[in-house]
């Protein structure tokens, strides 16, 4: 019987996914360079965030839960704020993503633009002229053909191939942020 990617991970009751964590302390969940801030504005630790997104990525639409596993359990008020820190970094992460899509999407709206006006050039300048025209002229009619092709190329790749991988990245941060966070003790 072939095994799942999913047989990797703990399901609770409901048939969530669990996402586990062991730390030893709430300190190993963030980064060094921030120890004095308060737990809502810390930086969360690179490897942390990379080991949940690459599991919500492995995950696909299956709903999960995330359990971190800690040898001294924290009170009420920092789990709030550990939760907190969580989906405040996340919905960071998901604002960066968006932003770079939507500044994907300006570059290749005037690269189109760009590539429309070098097109409607070439195709003006071709005609317009006697048949007995130069070499240079030449030359540059079909560069400009070319630039213009090349320009609009590169903007149709990137609205519809480019933009999928930070929809994705969206999706996974968002499936992050409304994910439930549960603390237990390192057993």
């Amino acid at each position: 019987m072939k095994k799942s990617m999913h047989d990797r991970y703990e399901a609770t009751y409901d048939n969530r996914l669990i996402i586990d964590v062991s730390v030893k302390s709430v300190e190993s969940l963030y980064h060094n360079f921030d120890k004095s801030a308060p737990y809502y504005r810390k930086e969360l630790d690179q490897q942390f965030v990379d080991y949940l997104t690459d599991c919500v990525a492995e995950i696909g639409s299956r709903p999960f839960i995330i359990r971190i596993s800690l040898e001294k359990m924290p009170d009420a008020k920092h789990i709030d704020r550990i939760n907190n820190s969580i989906n405040n970094y996340y919905i960071y992460l998901r604002e960066i993503e968006l932003r770079q899509m939507k500044r994907m999407f300006r570059r290749s709206f005037i690269m189109f633009a760009i590539g429309l006006v070098f097109l409607i050039s070439a195709i003006l300048a071709t005609r317009s002229l006697p048949s007995h025209r130069g070499v240079a002229y030449e030359v540059f009619a079909q560069g400009l053909t070319i630039a213009a092709w090349i320009s609009l190329w590169e903007s149709l790749a990137n609205i519809f191939l480019e933009w999928h991988p930070f929809r994705e990245n969206i999706r996974q941060y968002s499936r992050i942020i409304e994910s439930q966070v549960i603390f237990r003790p390192l057993q």
